[in-house]
């Protein structure tokens, strides 16, 4: 168990090095590639609550898909993390520039609003720092979403966002790392679970 973990602190260390790398520009463009393919894929038209992750600056900018979700009348929740509790309640925004603070940890959230059943989630936008090309995750080993997606009242979705640079020939995978259903980045969009529509 040790050595998956000093294993997976080695990973997060290079790619975070690789992506510290990346010219803001590139980045950008990046993003905007990556989010037009969620918002083009069937998952996103057919879901009426999409929750989001608040882009850290190493990360795919979320902002077009909160943009884009709310120009088709869908909902957009975001994670506000109690720390004592170690966990993340999907809180519900209306505003990228409004009722959001900075936490000491660096990662915005929401001040207030109103909480969402997991169960009404359709679409679970999943950072993380490195991905597989069957589906798994390194995140940056806090766990919250390993422990968010394995929830049984979770029925939705969940489509990793990162660039085409973040995908690993493979990753130490521990007993508690949940499987994405699908995973997007600026090159493609890949499908692993049975929960996903397929395109015809």
């Amino acid at each position: 168990m040790s050595e998956g973990k000093n294993s997976k602190a080695v990973i997060r260390r290079q790619i975070r090095e690789k992506l510290s790398r990346m010219t803001e520009p590139v980045r950008h463009a990046k993003s905007l590639a990556a989010c037009s393919l969620v918002t083009a894929s069937p998952e996103f038209n057919s879901a009426r609550v999409i929750m989001l992750y608040l882009s850290m600056p190493l990360e795919v900018d979320t902002s077009n898909l909160a943009l884009r979700a709310w120009q088709a009348g869908k909902a957009v929740v975001v994670p506000k993390v109690p720390w004592d509790q170690r966990r993340m309640l999907p809180t519900e925004i209306t505003s990228l520039t409004s009722g959001l603070t900075t936490t000491g940890q660096g990662m915005r959230e929401p001040m207030s609003g109103n909480p969402i059943p997991l169960d009404l989630i359709d679409l679970v936008i999943v950072p993380g720092l490195g991905f597989t090309e069957n589906g798994y995750r390194i995140g940056r080993g806090m766990g919250f979403y390993d422990r968010f997606l394995a929830q049984s009242d979770f029925i939705g979705v969940s489509c990793g966002l990162g660039f085409e640079e973040q995908i690993m020939p493979d990753l130490p995978v521990l007993d508690h790392d949940v499987p994405l259903s699908m995973l997007a980045t600026d090159q493609g969009v890949r499908r692993f679970a049975s929960n996903v529509i397929e395109q015809k």
